[in-house]
């Protein structure tokens, strides 16, 4: 049996006894009374047994409790002497303190008037040194060994550091320097040499002399002297070749390179600071460098021709990058043993002769784009070139605008936005104009402003295919200045976005001044990183940018109004080519409709006029400029259809942003502003209608026949717009209601209708109502 499951945490009885009996039922069903007695005979005694174990345990703990109970009293009694003991220990020391504290204090100013006769000891040792100093000092030089007159000196030195309140001490001073000056006099030509040498051990001997006298930056100096006066004399030479400028300063650079790397290991052996030491040699040799590099680019961008002053700029700017680059990557491993004021100072000696031309990049940038889209053709003799030149133009411009960011990013670092944002919208106004003056050659070469010569009907569409091409590059300029101001804004906020602090507010200047000042923060980790001519040349200049890249931030790039005036432009230019193409569709039914005041007019009453006068109307047939214009009409669709089946974005887009003259009149429900074609249908229909109202009024008298064959004529073109699912417009209902009207119901009929348009035709109808 196993009794160990009586020691589970989660013994349970009913699961014990099922699991005792669950083997008998399986092996001898009927004897389950019998092993229940046996199972409670175990049970028994095994309790008998646990009771027994817990009786044994119980008397041997009874047992040792006593000797437990004697351990804890003697602990007890232990505790009790030492705490007696303890205190007094702390007697006897305080007695001792009391007895001694006066003895003591005795010792410590015993000790002190010891110290001071010590220092004074030495103090009078040390000025009667310098008495025995300077009387042998001028045997020492006589011997010119320098570390031995550096120690005389330095003894000397010190000797007069005891001397400071007496009455000569400044005579004294005087004459230790000028012993200085001599012993730097004797040095000098040995420094030089040695410098020029670049011996170490004489370096180090010379380092270790002028540091003791206090002289180490006139040693740094002969150190400057020497080798900066080696590397302007090289630049001068380079000045003097027939080598371009951007030659000279690549050599150039690559001299103070090379300069830095062999100058920064032989330092390091010699002085304490070498990072420091190199750095202000570089300085002082961009410093004095004749003739200097400012007036080279001075001179190099007045030689320059207009249109070769930006490209020569960022040719020299480049050079003048990549040395930058190269030199910080040399600094960079070691930027935090650099004096970073040395290094922001190499900096700006390296990058401000840029500044003056990079605060003019606005300037610069308008001038060249202006020049090159000059010498991009619009104007040619034939219609057909000038639309093709103009569909060629549009790459012509973005590419024109996309260079022109490019340039920005590499001269300025994205710092001059302001400035090409000007520029490009002086480039899209310049592209403008040609392209609206060349629209207006056109309008010209297709006469579309000339009179009618003759009353000939001439159906020629070139012009109006011409002009679908026209808007097409509309469309295509549309389409190209919303992805370029995509990009533009993009790349605005990719490359000076990062000049844009997060606390930076546009509502106040303390927005602006905690901006700087974060900036100022982060620039002691990297100045090449953090030069910025923008702030140190123009703050108003540096505000606007932080404006504009607030807004590109704030609004996203995909919302930026960046380029609104010159997208407006284009559109403007766009409603020019529709208006165009309109123009050069209408030109003929204008024409024809120019002529209906006169063909009116003209008829006088002749043979037959009393014959006619009882004809009914549908023995007349439409007379030929109207049969003209409805058969010009009806071809139309024909001619529109490339609006509908030809899948070109950039003319989708043109047209929808286009808008033609004549639209539905008010209450119309028509569905064809969904259609290009038929919506620019209807504008030519209603057009056609409008004209012909106008010309009808202009007729100056209607005989009965020619009220009858106007009236026939409208019916024509009214059957007409039927055909074309068009309706006939109100005011031309009207006139063929009042021309069909008997004299004697005009005035009945006339009741509803415009009362001017009423009388007007009662006086050409000669009608007195």
């Amino acid at each position: 049996m196993d009794f160990s499951k009586f020691l589970d945490d989660d013994f349970d009885v009913k699961d014990w006894v099922n699991g005792a009996f669950r083997l008998v039922q399986k092996d001898a069903p009927g004897k389950a009374d019998t092993h229940a007695a046996t199972l409670v005979m175990k049970l028994q005694l095994f309790i008998q047994e646990v009771n027994n174990a817990i009786e044994e345990s119980s008397n041997q703990a009874l047992q040792n409790m006593p000797r437990v109970l004697r351990d804890v009293e003697a602990v007890k009694q232990e505790a009790s002497f030492l705490k007696e003991q303890m205190v007094l220990v702390k007697e006897d020391i305080k007695k001792f303190e009391q007895d001694t504290v006066q003895s003591m204090q005795v010792l410590v100013e015993i000790d002190q008037v010891k110290g001071r006769m010590q220092l004074a000891a030495e103090a009078l040792q040390e000025a009667d040194k310098w008495s025995t100093l300077s009387a042998d000092i001028e045997e020492t030089f006589k011997t010119q060994d320098l570390a031995v007159i550096s120690s005389k000196l330095t003894s000397m030195q010190n000797s007069l550091a005891m001397l400071v309140d007496t009455p000569d001490y400044s005579e004294k001073c005087v004459h230790l320097e000028a012993l200085k000056n001599r012993l730097e006099a004797l040095a000098s030509p040995q420094i030089v040499a040695t410098f020029n040498s670049m011996s170490i051990d004489q370096a180090k001997l010379f380092v270790k002399v002028f540091t003791e006298i206090d002289r180490m930056p006139q040693l740094l100096a002969y150190y400057y002297k020497c080798h900066k006066g080696q590397l302007v004399s090289m630049w001068q030479d380079l000045s003097q070749s027939e080598l371009s400028l951007n030659q000279q300063l690549s050599e150039f650079y690559d001299t103070l390179l090379s300069t830095w790397h062999t100058q920064l290991q032989w330092s390091s052996q010699v002085f304490k600071n070498p990072y420091e030491v190199v750095t202000v040699l570089l300085i002082q040799t961009l410093g004095a460098m004749v003739p200097s590099i400012p007036v080279c680019l001075n001179t190099a961008m007045d030689r320059a021709a207009q249109e070769q002053r930006l490209d020569t700029l960022l040719e020299l700017n480049h050079t003048t990058s990549t040395f930058g680059h190269g030199l910080e990557a040399a600094m960079l491993p070691h930027m935090a043993e650099h004096n970073l004021l040395k290094v922001n100072e190499l900096v700006c000696a390296l990058y401000d002769p840029y500044k003056p031309y990079q605060l003019q990049y606005g300037v610069l940038e308008e001038a060249h784009l202006l020049i090159q889209i000059s010498a991009v053709p619009l104007e040619h003799g034939e219609v057909i070139d000038c639309v093709e030149e103009l569909s060629h133009s549009v790459g012509k411009l973005f590419g024109l605008a996309s260079a022109a960011v490019d340039r920005c990013v590499k001269l300025t670092d994205g710092l001059a936005v302001c400035g090409l944002l000007k520029a490009l919208k002086a480039l899209f106004t310049k592209y403008v104009s040609d392209f609206s003056t060349t629209l207006q050659s056109i309008r010209k070469k297709c006469k579309l402003e000339d009179t009618p010569s003759s009353s000939v009907f001439q159906e020629d569409w070139t012009a109006f295919q011409n002009s679908v091409r026209i808007i097409a590059t509309c469309g295509e300029l549309l389409r190209q200045c919303g992805a370029f101001e995509q990009q533009l804004s993009n790349k605005i906020l990719g490359t000076a976005g990062k000049y844009l602090s997060d606390s930076y507010s546009p509502r106040s200047l303390a927005g602006v001044q905690e901006a700087s000042s974060t900036e100022r923060k982060s620039a002691t980790k990297n100045p090449w990183q953090e030069y910025n001519y923008l702030q140190r040349g123009s703050m108003a200049e540096y505000n606007s940018l932080m404006e504009v890249l607030y807004s590109l931030k704030e609004k996203g790039t995909g919302n930026s109004s960046l380029l609104a005036e010159p997208r407006a432009a284009l559109t403007r230019l766009n409603q020019q080519a529709n208006q165009l193409a309109f123009d050069s569709v209408f030109l003929q039914i204008k024409h024809q409709l120019c002529l209906v005041s006169k063909m009116e007019s003209q008829e006088s009453p002749g043979f037959g006029e009393s014959y006619t006068e009882d004809l009914p109307t549908f023995s007349l047939s439409p007379q030929e400029y109207i049969t003209n214009i409805g058969q010009y009409l009806m071809s139309l669709p024909l001619h529109l259809e490339p609006f509908v089946t030809q899948e070109d974005p950039a003319l989708e887009m043109a047209l929808h942003a286009g808008k033609l003259p004549f639209p539905p009149e008010q209450g119309d429900d028509l569905p064809e502003l969904d259609n290009t074609a038929d919506y620019w249908l209807g504008s030519i229909a209603r057009a056609t209608m409008q004209t012909y109202c106008d010309a009808m009024l202009l007729i100056p008298q209607l005989s009965t026949h020619s009220t009858k064959q106007l009236a026939t004529d409208i019916d024509y073109l009214s059957n007409v717009m039927d055909a074309l699912g068009l309706q006939p417009s109100r005011t031309l209902q009207q006139i063929v209601t009042l021309l069909r009207a008997k004299p004697e119901d005009y005035r009945q009929t006339a009741k509803l209708l415009p009362r001017r348009l009423v009388s007007t035709i009662a006086a050409l109808r000669c009608i007195d109502y």
